[in-house]
């Protein structure tokens, strides 16, 4: 009995409700068929409340939906939740298609896109020694980078206003996310080497500014930088030098890190650096590591095999020595050199960058960290760069560590476009 008055006072007050427009048909109206009443509420009112909110609702403008049938305000990526997901909203294009690509297909599918700057994901992650997970990263990085670029820009050119990567009315660089590099989890040799026709395949677009695209590589574990490397080797064909923002020194010889163990695991995310000087590819002098403070395997041979690699050390604890410009002078000593910029996140402190493989105490902020990459600007020749060791596994809920990865790759943007 007590059911059934309650569903009976239930259902006469829900009639009662909606036999006057509810605040939901006053506002939404048009969107279930209703006609939205709010601008003719001008009929005083018993209930002071009820008074306040007929008054709210008149001084409201009727709203005017589009046609039902009129896509034009969702067909383009007007706010940061728009579109599919890529690096602060830049245009999408499949930069691995070539011409030689399914020569008998019979779609016409575009193989050419003038690029300047690309950044690709490279979602590995079987190099690593301590904890895995950075295959994730590239996905992490993209989604912490929604509230980058936006539909807030001007449609004509404003050669006077600053340059701002992410408003193509202020330069001329065409800036494309190529999305990720389809990389095997099962074997490292086919994955790398996937990794290093994927830039490859990058390389050979023209630009509108550079003769040769300029590379952001989203990791992945460190071990993906050999083959960027290796590629802007090539594309230059000069050797480079290596700006490698770290707490590890990764020139570790594969005898005292993997290699003594099986040959397949000699190239590792801690022996790539090694590899890049073994194989030419990098300069043999000049080459700096910033911010290491890891505990070596072997102290005494590991500093010397490192110095024969041609690296200098910046230890982490030095910028409370020399402070943040004291370590921009010190990298900019030689502006013209062509320069790659390598950024493991596990640079900064953990509680700044929780998210990453190999944790070590005692590292940057992420304002200096930014803070040195920006104080480059027109200072280095910076011709590619990657952010790595982000493993959103063990991030937080905030996701600190990817969103300081972001930032990262925005300040590398803003070193490429000059």
């Amino acid at each position: 009995m007590k059911l059934y008055i309650f569903a009976l006072v239930a259902c006469v007050s829900s009639q009662t409700i909606f036999r006057s427009p509810s605040l939901l048909d006053q506002l939404y109206g048009e969107l279930h068929g209703r006609t939205n009443t709010a601008p003719n509420l001008q009929v005083q009112a018993e209930d002071p409340n009820q008074m306040v909110t007929q008054k709210v609702l008149a001084m409201r403008s009727k709203l005017t939906l589009p046609d039902k049938d009129d896509t034009s305000d969702i067909a383009i990526d007007q706010n940061m939740f728009g579109g599919i997901l890529t690096y602060a909203h830049f245009n999408h294009f499949n930069c691995f298609i070539s011409d030689d690509f399914d020569k008998h297909s019979t779609t016409d599918q575009q193989t050419t896109k003038n690029i300047d700057i690309a950044i690709v994901g490279a979602p590995f992650d079987t190099g690593t020694s301590y904890r895995p997970g950075a295959r994730f990263g590239p996905e992490s990085i993209r989604s912490n980078s929604r509230r980058l670029g936006s539909a807030w820009k001007s449609t004509k050119k404003r050669f006077n206003y600053p340059v701002n990567p992410y408003d193509e009315t202020t330069h001329n660089y065409s800036i494309i996310d190529c999305g990720d590099v389809a990389m095997t989890p099962f074997d490292n040799r086919i994955a790398l080497n996937q990794l290093y026709r994927g830039h490859r395949s990058i390389s050979k677009h023209p630009g509108n500014v550079n003769q040769h695209p300029k590379i952001i590589t989203l990791g992945g574990d460190h071990t993906i930088t050999l083959m960027a490397i290796k590629n802007a080797h090539e594309q230059l064909r000069t050797k480079i030098r290596v700006f490698h923002f770290d707490s590890h020194i990764d020139t570790w010889d594969p005898k005292k890190l993997g290699g003594g163990i099986t040959d397949y695991m000699s190239l590792n995310h801690g022996t790539f650096l090694h590899y890049a000087t073994e194989l030419g590819y990098i300069e043999t002098k000049g080459n700096y590591h910033v911010g290491i403070r890891a505990p070596y395997i072997d102290a005494n041979y590991d500093k010397q095999h490192d110095a024969d690699c041609g690296f200098h050390i910046i230890q982490a604890n030095d910028i409370d020595k020399i402070g943040v410009q004291g370590i921009i002078d010190e990298l900019a000593k030689d502006p013209n050199i062509p320069t790659y910029i390598s950024v493991d996140i596990d640079v900064l402190d953990p509680a700044y960058a929780p998210g990453t493989g190999t944790m070590e105490a005692g590292g940057f902020t992420t304002r200096e960290l930014l803070s040195i990459l920006d104080g480059l600007k027109n200072k280095v020749n910076v011709i590619g760069g990657d952010v790595v060791e982000v493993s959103p596994p063990y991030d937080t809920n905030s996701e600190i560590t990817s969103l300081a990865a972001t930032s990262v790759v925005d300040s590398l943007l803003k070193l490429m476009i000059v």
